[in-house]
């Protein structure tokens, strides 16, 4: 959520006549993140997000914005895209795929507590459900083929050793995909970063006391099918961790997964394979860091990530095992 691409208030002013949005009241730039160019936006009938993709197409870009829509439509909080006055909710401006979406009420919780990862576990279950019945089909592009493709371009950058765990992981994955046993873990639609910022919270108190209710997930450009299970790893790997270590807070973990579990129990499959998809999901993140880090875009706003976060939790997952529970 870096800006890669400049607005200003005149352009958008000028692009908001295709929407029946009101006019507008104010822009404000989002410098977070490193994939796409994101501003807030508020208008005088309400405030928005509004994304310009610096990478995804105008061919791509449907099945995410209609995966957006079609979980909002079953209930769920994420944001809705927008759309304008001919109906279409991917938009170009500045040269640049875009969209506007409403923007949810909350912020974000960097430092989560159970009853923080509870609701998150129990939303992803539900989203995964809801997901079933959505028609689009589009692979996950940072899986395992982007790996397999990324891994030769950032090993030159990196000593010997560490070299050869990346190496060595992707290997290993590529055999865990092939495997029978892989093929029946229930896949479908997944959000695929969802990360302590793209999770919302609103904080009541009430009698003296703080009510934490969730938000919305937010920032869905990139997602895909893959396993449910990839999904729940990712959340894991961020929500449920010592920020130092990176190894896994009982407490965090077993509220995430048991909330996650009591909407969608956990199949005998996706209890086996459950340490290799904890390590899947710290080598695609590490990956993607690596690749960010060394090989970086210009941006006028732009925050890189440190990589060997994630090569400390892949290190602890091919090492340590927390246990994926199975609940009948």
């Amino acid at each position: 959520m870096a800006v890669f691409t400049p607005v200003s208030q005149d352009q958008l002013a000028s692009w908001l006549l295709n929407f029946d949005l009101g006019t507008l009241v104010e822009l404000r730039g989002i410098p977070s993140g490193i994939e796409n160019t994101n501003y807030f936006v508020t208008t005088a009938q309400g405030q928005f997000v509004l994304t310009l993709f610096e990478k995804l197409t105008h061919a791509q870009l449907p099945f995410y914005l209609n995966l957006m829509r079609h979980l909002s439509e079953s209930g769920l909080l994420v944001p809705a895209p927008m759309p304008q006055r001919d109906g279409n909710i991917l938009c170009t401006l500045n040269g640049k795929p875009a969209t506007l979406v409403t923007r949810l009420r909350g912020s974000s919780e960097m430092q989560p507590g159970p009853q923080h990862c509870a609701p998150v576990g129990r939303a992803l279950a539900q989203m995964h459900l809801a997901g079933q019945s959505y028609p689009g089909n589009q692979p996950n592009l940072r899986g395992l083929e982007w790996w397999i493709e990324t891994a030769p371009v950032v090993t030159p950058f990196l000593p010997a050793e560490t070299a050869a765990l990346l190496n060595d992981e992707v290997r290993m994955q590529a055999e865990f995909a092939r495997s029978a046993s892989y093929g029946t873990l229930p896949a479908g639609p997944v959000h695929a970063d969802l990360f302590r910022d793209n999770v919302l919270f609103t904080v009541e108190r009430m009698s003296g006391e703080d009510y934490v209710e969730l938000g919305g997930f937010i920032d869905f450009y990139f997602a895909g099918c893959d396993t449910w299970l990839f999904d729940l790893a990712v959340c894991i790997n961020d929500w449920c961790i010592d920020d130092n270590s990176g190894v896994i807070v009982p407490d965090l973990a077993r509220a995430m997964l048991d909330a996650y579990a009591a909407e969608r129990p956990f199949t005998a499959d996706e209890v086996h394979a459950w340490p290799m998809l904890l390590r899947a999901a710290a080598l695609r993140f590490w990956l993607s860091r690596l690749y960010d880090f060394y090989l970086p875009r210009p941006a006028e706003m732009v925050t890189p990530k440190d990589p060997t976060h994630f090569e400390r939790i892949l290190r602890d997952r091919r090492q340590t095992v927390f246990p994926l529970e199975h609940s009948t």
